[in-house]
């Protein structure tokens, strides 16, 4: 979809090995010959065009049914208060959809080495975005909400755009977990470290980032087959009963959990809970949500479908639909329509969002807003080393 391989960005086959990068199709050349004399040696020694790019659908898939749910999860913030029921279904999605949204991310960051060409990306496909909506978003809140007070900081990212920084943290250090013997134990225990660390602050939400840190590296040690595993009919057999047993689950629980532990923005203490349950919960909710996110893979179809061309539009639908949300909160639609929180009302707003983000996601928004999702941005880097 844009250029630094991400989640967001258009699905290749996925390659076997680690030495291709995730986001091309691997270009296959003819070995060239000795030069020889005449044209048509000189034309037997000029490599083979390159292959045309494949894309695997099912990434696609997994992508658009993931924003949908992160839009309709967004959607229902405002009005599951009176329904104990959405509050269910609301905790269920928290638990898995970013999570997977994580790791599909770290899937496609796994030849990420700091190349100059993949630093160039990378900024361009990811930083330059956080810049320019984390900047219109603060700009939206402060005229569309009446907040003169609302300061423009590249530091304390607002709502939705965490994701896009948090994504550029993780990326630049993908070498590192690359590098050492164990990164998955390691990672959970800095998730856990984080968990119980009040003082790391907001500054870049580094406790999203920390926190969320083990599924964009069990992104990355994935492979090609692991898909192919959870994919199995059995895997979605079994998902079933997962589901029906975490939406009881969630019922149950609904009235008492806080829903701070589904954000992981926050410490155990800043949550008023004891220390040490910042440790519980943190591998709790590992193994809830990636058995959620199994589930959920499980069942997104592997062929293409009449949404499969919206997967490669997903940075679109996750950047615009925040504004849809938080400017029908900013003009008290959720408090003026009080029915919106009846069954009626929520399937409504579900609708809503799922059609709106849907429409974000269509070539037709991708073109028009590649200036801000993909800018070219030549005059900003080196001949020599973009071309490395």
């Amino acid at each position: 979809m844009f250029q630094a391989p991400s989640v967001f960005q258009r699905a290749p086959l996925p390659p076997a090995t680690r030495e291709s990068e995730p986001r091309h199709e691997q270009t296959l050349t003819a070995t060239a010959p000795r030069p020889a004399a005449g044209p048509r040696a000189r034309d037997a020694a000029a490599p083979a065009p390159a292959a045309a790019k494949k894309r695997d659908p099912y990434f696609d898939n997994v992508k658009y049914l993931a924003i949908v749910l992160v839009a309709v999860a967004h959607a229902w913030e405002p009005v599951m208060d009176g329904s104990r029921a959405t509050r269910a279904l609301y905790m269920i999605v928290y638990t898995f959809h970013m999570p997977a949204f994580i790791l599909i991310s770290g899937y496609f960051s796994r030849s990420f080495d700091m190349t100059p060409s993949k630093v160039k990306r990378l900024i361009t496909s990811v930083a330059v975005p956080y810049v320019l909506f984390e900047t219109a978003y603060s700009l939206f809140k402060r005229y569309a909400d009446d907040t003169p007070d609302m300061a423009i900081s590249l530091i304390d990212p607002f709502f939705l755009t965490w994701f896009l920084i948090a994504l550029f943290i993780w990326r630049v250090t993908t070498p590192i977990w690359q590098a050492i013997r164990h990164p998955l134990p390691v990672a959970l225990a800095i998730a856990v470290l984080a968990s119980v660390s009040p003082d790391i602050g907001d500054d870049l939400d580094l406790q999203r980032v920390l926190q969320f840190l083990p599924f964009f590296v069990l992104g990355l040690l994935l492979k090609p087959e692991h898909f192919q595993l959870v994919r199995r009919r059995e895997v979605r057999l079994l998902s079933l009963p997962l589901f029906a047993g975490a939406l009881l689950f969630a019922y149950w629980i609904a009235p008492r959990m806080q829903l701070g532990w589904l954000y992981r923005a926050n410490s155990a203490q800043e949550m008023d809970a004891p220390w040490w349950s910042g440790a519980v919960m943190t591998l709790a909710m590992f193994g809830c949500a990636l058995a959620l996110t199994i589930g959920f893979l499980a069942w997104v179809p592997g062929r293409a479908r009449w949404f499969t061309a919206l997967g490669a539009g997903t940075i679109c639908g996750y950047l615009l639909h925040g504004f849809l949300i938080k400017g029908a909160e900013y003009a008290g639609l959720f408090d003026r329509y009080t029915w919106l929180s009846d069954p009626v009302g929520l399937v409504v707003v579900s609708l809503t969002a799922a059609v709106a983000v849907t429409l974000m996601c269509t070539p037709l928004v991708g073109r028009a807003l590649r200036w801000a999702t993909e800018p070219d941005m030549k005059w900003a880097f080196r001949k020599d080393s973009a071309g490395r």
